[in-house]
């Protein structure tokens, strides 16, 4: 089944409320999509709609080359992983993977070797005669993506598949849904996430959604480093965002003038200074700002300091400090011009 999903001016809407407006967006066969964005966003309406869960109140959905918009779920070749997994707790599972191409009337006879094709792919071969009610949460989830590999689709639509776990489960099925993917080259992944982290690890692409539109698109590089709008630059890691004046040839931020590339940020423009907190460093240097720590946090590896600086709270993510600075002390942090980005207020790609 050929892979590959696309948007086309998409919108769904419950009665008056668009929660879905005017999506536009391509994942390619065999790439990672993740859907980054707060509850609410439309990220889970959006995956629903390629699903055949909800029908759109305008556009088409495409899965391949077919329109699928209009089709039932059962109709679209796709694989899904839901938060709670779904797994039938009356049924062992070797039977919950094998119910998918029950229901798809697949081959009697081909039903065992995908079955076990599917757990070995997923590590869950020696588990086959277990009931769900014997398993981990995280072998429950490897069984719950084992039975929607099984009908081999061109699609697998994953709904925040490891919300349920905690962080050292998570953090291992990362790097198994990473191992899939590399053995599964030609599905397309549209996975839904609120977690930074599960998107900047797995996804080839990121779509940043906000109030039901798209805000941003691009690869976990692009929108971390160079993001074009203060929702991408606050929801993609953490960011330090400063209020500036652009003047001619000129940053000003407070009292102090900056040197950054103002891109096509005009003078007079509204604009923020975007800078990552481990990218500011402590002591003289390029772009040196003087303020007032306000706050000292040890997190182990690091420190993080905020720091005051003409009432703008600057954080500095340093390597952890043998003698960190007091509360109330004077110090100076600073950042390369390379490592900020300027932003135009009210910037989206919404």
């Amino acid at each position: 089944m050929s892979g590959g999903i696309r948007f086309d001016s998409v919108s769904v809407a419950y009665g008056k409320q668009v929660v879905l407006d005017s999506l536009d967006l391509t994942v390619e066969q065999g790439e990672v999509m993740a859907l980054l964005g707060p509850s609410g966003s439309g990220k889970t309406t959006a995956l629903r709609a390629v699903a055949g869960f909800v029908r759109p109140a305008s556009g088409r959905v495409f899965i391949g080359d077919r329109d699928v918009t209009v089709l039932p779920p059962h109709r679209r070749g796709i694989g899904m992983v839901v938060q709670q997994y779904a797994l039938f707790p009356h049924m062992r599972v070797e039977d919950n993977v094998a119910f998918g191409l029950k229901a798809q009337k697949a081959a009697r006879v081909e039903i065992p070797g995908r079955v076990a094709d599917a757990l070995e792919m997923t590590g869950m071969a020696s588990y086959a005669k277990r009931y769900p009610r014997e398993l981990s949460g995280g072998q429950q989830q490897r069984v719950a993506i084992a039975r929607a590999l099984a009908i081999r689709p061109g699609v697998l639509l994953l709904d925040e598949p490891l919300s349920a776990l905690d962080a050292q489960l998570r953090s291992g099925m990362l790097a198994e849904l990473a191992r899939l993917h590399r053995e599964l080259p030609d599905v397309s992944i549209l996975y839904v996430t609120h977690d930074q982290v599960e998107a900047l690890t797995l996804a080839d692409r990121i779509a940043v959604m906000d109030k039901a539109r798209l805000q941003d698109c691009g690869t976990p590089q692009e929108l971390y480093r160079r993001p074009r709008n203060e929702f991408t630059a606050s929801f993609v890691g953490n960011a330090n965002l400063l209020p500036v004046s652009v003047g001619v040839g000129s940053v000003s931020l407070g009292g102090a003038e900056v040197k950054v590339d103002t891109g096509e940020v005009a003078a007079g423009v509204s604009a923020t200074l975007c800078v990552r907190p481990h990218l500011v460093g402590l002591g003289p240097g390029p772009n040196a700002l003087t303020g007032t720590v306000t706050e000292v946090q040890w997190r182990g590896a690091t420190h993080r300091l905020y720091v005051d600086v003409d009432g703008q709270p600057v954080k500095a993510d340093l390597r952890e400090l043998r003698t960190p600075p007091s509360l109330g002390e004077e110090v100076t942090v600073h950042f390369a011009p390379e490592d900020a980005v300027l932003l135009a207020a009210g910037v989206t790609d919404g």
